[in-house]
């Protein structure tokens, strides 16, 4: 019953044991990563950066060279699908502990998302087309996580290094409107591509993202 539901607007799993087991273990990846947030024990950036007691004794990133880290890989994954998969004829500071297993999980997420749509090629469209709303959602919450992000980077002025609570945009409807729109992202990216593991990833950010907003707002 479940799987015909779902089959009515994604791809039916793909036959590849690399990508079932991929969907299977960065599900439960950002599961125990919710699980690890509400009860305490973060991964270290951003407020949270020196959060555990073993962070101070850790490398230390700039905020700049932490999020580069965490992105480019990801990127250069997008990127090489390009050359990979050429088009069918026919179809706050941050610890370098915690930067790796982030870096990991969006080049990971973003080779495995690529290679699941490409296994896609040549099976029947999902009855249900969800590209041009995902677009829609993409788009929307690309712009609100962007703009969040820049209130965010205005909050202090220079030299200033204290905590303080966000204001403007969704900050007085949401915790973490930011992360709201992040897992909004990810949504969309299911809805363009319609395939299980985009699905489980945008359920596990979701619930990753959950916990570390829970653990915000025990801060407030």
């Amino acid at each position: 019953m479940v799987m015909s539901v779902l089959l009515s607007f994604m791809f039916p799993p793909p036959s590849s044991l690399v990508v079932s087991g991929l969907t299977v273990i960065s599900f439960l990846i950002l599961v125990t990563s919710f699980l690890s947030e509400i009860r305490g024990k973060h991964l270290n950036y951003s407020k949270f950066w020196n959060a555990n007691p073993s962070a101070q004794k850790q490398i230390k990133l700039s905020s700049k060279a932490g999020m580069l880290l965490l992105y480019t890989p990801a990127f250069l994954a997008g990127l090489a699908s390009f050359w990979i998969f050429p088009p069918q004829s026919l179809s706050g500071g941050m610890t370098l502990e915690s930067a790796i297993p982030i870096t990991l999980s969006y080049f990971l997420s973003a080779a495995t998302m690529t290679y699941a749509q490409h296994l896609t090629n040549g099976l029947p469209e999902p009855p249900m087309n969800l590209l041009y709303p995902g677009v829609v959602v993409f788009v929307v919450a690309i712009i609100g996580n962007f703009y969040h992000h820049y209130l965010l980077s205005n909050l202090r002025g220079e030299g200033e290094k204290e905590y303080k609570i966000p204001k403007g945009g969704l900050f007085g409807v949401v915790i973490c409107p930011h992360y709201l729109f992040e897992i909004t992202v990810f949504y969309g990216i299911f809805f363009i591509s319609q395939t299980l593991y985009a699905f489980s990833f945008a359920i596990g950010t979701n619930l990753y993202l959950l916990g570390r907003s829970y653990s915000t707002r025990k801060c407030y």
